[in-house]
C-alpha cells in the first residue's frame, strides 16, 4: 500500500522458497552483510501493455525503492538486483533476489586466482610460471563459463581486484532468495478501504458500480452535513461567550462611571442559563445511555450541582409524614390522662422509713461479692 492515500494491492502467494532453503541448494553461496547497507537493483521484466492494473503494479514496485541516477550513481553501492517478471498467461509474478559479483575477465585461471583473496597453494610447483601457464592444482569448476550475455566494460572502478575502468568484466549474480510466485487479487483506491479498482474473480456491472458510487456519495454528504452543524454549534457558542463578555464589560463600566465599586457582574442572561443546562443535561443523559455509569463531577458542573439539590434523576424524594399526636384523641382534642394507681405488691411496699433507694441516698452502696 502506498500511505497515505493509497492505493492498495492485495497478492496471493502461490508459492515460495525461504532463504535458508535456497542457500543449502547451491554449492557456494555469497552472503555478507555489507550488500544490505544498501538497497537493491529493481529490474521489471514484461510488464507490457497488458492493462491499467499491470501498469499500476509495476509503479508500485518502482515505488518501493529509491529511485537511481545513471548518470551519477556509485556502482560500488549496487550488491543486490531484485527481479520481478511477469507472465501474461498465468497473471502470476515471479520474485527472484540476487547477490551481484563483479571480475575481471580475459584472464587463465591461474591470474584469476592470484586475484582472489585467498592466494593459492604452491608448495608444489617449481615456479610460479607453472600456475600462470597451466593452471595446475586448480580444478576445472573454479573457472566459471562467461560470455556475451555477461560481460560488459565497466564505466567507473569498482571494489575488486582487477575490476578498473574501461576494462572487459563479468557480472555475476548468485541467488540469496527468498523465491516467491504471487498472484495479484484486488486493488483498491484507498489504504485497505475505498472503492474496489480491479478484482481478478470479482467482475461487477454498470447498475452495481452506480450503485456502490450512489452510496459512497451519500455517505460522503451526511458527512459534511454533521461537521457543518458541529461548526455552527461552535460559532454559536462563541457568539454567546463573547456576547457574555460584553456585557459583562459594560456592566463594569457602568459601576465605574456611578461610583459604586461594589457592583456585582449581572452574570449570564436567565435564558441562556436554562439553554446552556438543558444542553448539558442531555449531554449528560447520552454518556449515561452510551457509557452506563454516571458522569464524572467534572464533566458537567450544572448537571451536577442541580443533582446536589433534587437528588439523582429518577429516584423520588422522601416525604417525612407527620405522626399524630398520640396525646390527641381522634376528635382532635387531648386524650384524658390515666389516673395512677397505687402500687401493689414487693416494689409498692414501704416501711415507715422509706425505700432502700430512699435510705441509701445518704451513704454508699455495699458492693456483693
Amino acid at each position: 500500500m502506498r500511505l497515505p492515500g493509497g492505493p492498495t494491492l492485495t497478492f496471493q502467494i502461490n508459492k515460495y522458497t525461504l532463504v535458508r532453503d535456497v542457500v543449502s541448494s547451491l554449492r557456494r553461496h555469497r552472503m555478507h552483510e555489507q550488500q544490505f547497507a544498501h538497497p537493491p537493483l529493481l529490474v521489471l521484466n514484461n510488464f507490457g501493455p497488458h492493462g491499467m492494473h499491470v501498469k499500476l503494479m509495476a509503479t508500485m514496485f518502482q515505488n518501493l525503492f529509491p529511485s537511481i541516477n545513471v548518470h551519477k550513481v556509485n556502482l560500488n553501492t549496487i550488491k543486490r538486483c531484485l527481479l520481478i517478471n511477469y507472465n501474461p498467461d498465468s497473471q502470476e509474478l515471479d520474485f527472484r533476489h540476487y547477490s551481484i559479483k563483479v571480475v575481471p575477465v580475459g584472464a587463465s585461471r591461474g591470474m584469476k586466482k592470484l586475484l582472489q583473496e585467498k592466494f593459492p597453494n604452491m608448495s608444489r610447483l617449481q615456479d610460479i610460471s607453472e600456475l600462470l601457464a597451466t593452471g595446475a592444482g586448480l580444478s576445472e569448476s573454479e573457472a566459471e563459463p562467461d560470455g556475451e550475455h555477461n560481460i560488459t566494460e565497466l564505466p567507473q572502478a569498482i571494489a575488486g581486484r582487477g575490476n578498473m575502468r574501461a576494462q572487459q568484466s563479468a557480472v555475476r549474480l548468485t541467488e540469496i532468495g527468498p523465491r516467491m510466485t504471487l498472484q495479484l487479487i484486488k486493488i483498491q483506491e484507498g489504504v485497505g478501504e475505498g472503492n474496489v479498482l480491479f478484482h481478478s474473480f470479482v467482475h461487477k456491472t454498470e447498475e452495481e458500480l452506480q450503485a456502490i458510487l450512489a452510496a459512497k456519495e451519500e455517505k460522503l454528504r451526511l458527512k459534511a452535513q454533521r461537521q457543518d452543524q458541529q461548526n455552527q454549534n461552535v460559532q454559536r457558542k462563541r457568539e454567546q461567550r463573547e456576547t457574555h463578555r460584553k456585557k459583562s464589560l459594560a456592566g463594569m463600566k457602568r459601576a465605574r462611571a456611578d461610583g459604586d465599586s461594589d457592583a456585582e457582574d449581572p452574570g449570564v442572561p436567565p435564558e441562556a442559563e436554562r439553554a446552556g443546562q438543558q444542553e448539558e443535561e442531555d449531554e449528560a443523559e447520552y454518556f449515561r445511555q452510551a457509557v452506563g455509569e454516571e458522569p464524572d463531577e467534572d464533566m458537567f458542573p450544572r448537571v451536577t450541582k442541580r443533582r446536589l439539590h433534587t437528588g439523582p434523576p429518577g429516584k423520588k424524594q422522601r416525604v417525612k409524614e407527620r405522626r399524630p399526636n398520640r396525646d390527641r384523641g381522634q376528635d382532635g382534642g387531648r386524650r384524658p390522662l390515666k389516673p395512677k394507681s397505687r402500687p401493689t405488691g414487693v416494689q409498692g411496699k414501704q416501711g415507715h422509713r422509706g425505700t432502700a433507694r430512699e435510705r441509701s441516698r445518704g451513704r454508699p452502696l455495699k458492693r456483693r461479692a
